[in-house]
Order: C-alpha cells, then sequence, then structure tokens
C-alpha cells in the first residue's frame, strides 16, 4: 500500500504540527511529551483512510458517512435545496471524533447544486445544528431524483472540505471531501422514498445501505437487544 493513503492528503499537515508540538513539549517534560505522542496517533487515526467495498446494485443509496444515526424525521426541505415544500424523509448522522471523517458519494448522479453556509457551532447531534450550525450542501441528479446530503461542521469541527463542483459526474463510493474533528451529516430522501436505518444504529461509509428506490419496505423500526 502507497502510505500516502494510509491517511486523507489533508491529514499530514496536521500529523506534523502535532508531531512537532510533542517534540516540543517532550523536551520540557517527559510526561507531556507522553500526552503530545498520545495525541499525534489520535491525530493519525483521525486521518485514517479505509478501504471500503461499496454496493452497487442499481437503486441503492449508501451512507456517505461514518457514524451513528441520531434522527430519522420528516421534515421540509431548506428552501435553499430546491426540493420542494413538502417534508421530505431526513436522515442526521452524527460523527464522533474517534470515526472515520472522509465523506463518499451515496449514488451515482451528476452533481446539480454545492451550496455553503457559513454559520454557528452546536453540537452536531443537536436537531438545530442542521439549520443554524456551518455547512456545504450538495444537491446529486441521480434517475430516481434528487438526493441532498449537507456536511455539518459541529462543536469541534472548523473545517468542511469539498472536492466536488457543479456539473460533476460522481459514481457512489468514491470519496469527495472531508469534515475536522466531529461532525454531522444529513441525507434528505426523494419523496416517497423509506429509510432503511433507524435510531441508534451505526454506518460505514460507502457501504452501509440507507433507502433502496426498488424496495417498497415500510421505514424500519429498531430496538436495543440486551446482552447475556
Amino acid at each position: 500500500m502507497n502510505i500516502t493513503n494510509i491517511i486523507h492528503p489533508e491529514g499530514w499537515r496536521f500529523v506534523g504540527i502535532f508531531a512537532f508540538v510533542t517534540l516540543m513539549m517532550a523536551l520540557f517534560s517527559q510526561f507531556a511529551g507522553w500526552v503530545g505522542l498520545i495525541l499525534t496517533v489520535w491525530c493519525f487515526y483521525f486521518f485514517r483512510n479505509p478501504k471500503r467495498m461499496t454496493p452497487i446494485r442499481e437503486g441503492l443509496l449508501v451512507s456517505p458517512a461514518d457514524g451513528k444515526v441520531v434522527i430519522v424525521k420528516e421534515v421540509v426541505p431548506p428552501a435553499e435545496l430546491e426540493m420542494g415544500a413538502d417534508p421530505l424523509v431526513r436522515i442526521s448522522i452524527f460523527l464522533n471524533v474517534f470515526d472515520v471523517h472522509i465523506n463518499r458519494i451515496p449514488m451515482d448522479g451528476i452533481v446539480k447544486r454545492v451550496i455553503y453556509h457559513s454559520g454557528r457551532f452546536f453540537n452536531a447531534a443537536l436537531d438545530k445544528a442542521s439549520e443554524h450550525n456551518e455547512r456545504n450542501t450538495i444537491v446529486l441528479d441521480t434517475e430516481f431524483g434528487d438526493v441532498a446530503f449537507v456536511q455539518i461542521a459541529g462543536l469541534i469541527a472548523r473545517r468542511i472540505r469539498c472536492d466536488v463542483n457543479e456539473g460533476d459526474r460522481v459514481a457512489v463510493g468514491s470519496q469527495y471531501g472531508l469534515i475536522r474533528f466531529g461532525s454531522r451529516m444529513d441525507i434528505f430522501l426523494p419523496k416517497g422514498m423509506n429509510p432503511l436505518v433507524c435510531v441508534g444504529q451505526r454506518m460505514i461509509a460507502g457501504e452501509s445501505i440507507l433507502a433502496d428506490f426498488k424496495s417498497d419496505e415500510e421505514p424500519r423500526q429498531g430496538r436495543i437487544v440486551e446482552t447475556l
């Protein structure tokens, strides 16, 4: 494996900064040096870039982010998305600082709109983060209708990276961006599309299936199964 592909390219700069600071700390205190080393290892881990096996059957919508599903509900999409005034299912995935933060395209299509909004930095797990936090939205034109997915900065996150532009043709599972360091992803499904996930489930970007455009299954319910 090419070592440059082990972590996201943006991560090398931060790993270098963390390593340099660790060296400086170690010159003054062995304890501080160990703390810095732990933080440097965490920084390397945060920007990791694992390979993913993406299901490619027509009609599948895969998760664009790693993390935990925290909200599944119908809401009126923001006017900026130009997806109408009828409520659509929104799936919200929260990424903590230990999740992979590289984002992936959820479905084949053409990038119809890229919309950036500056904003605040509430805890990304809160519902109001969708409206008030800094965010970057992509509206994807697919053969099954428009799909929107939103990178949302969180309490710690201060940088959203998006590497696609309007008019780009993109493939499901391909990498398109990054949020650092802790964040959220909202996905708006087309009208009438039921989610195949429920609150509490953990998602793997590029692998976990959020919805199936060819399925008429009812919205899924879940429960926690107690262990022995």
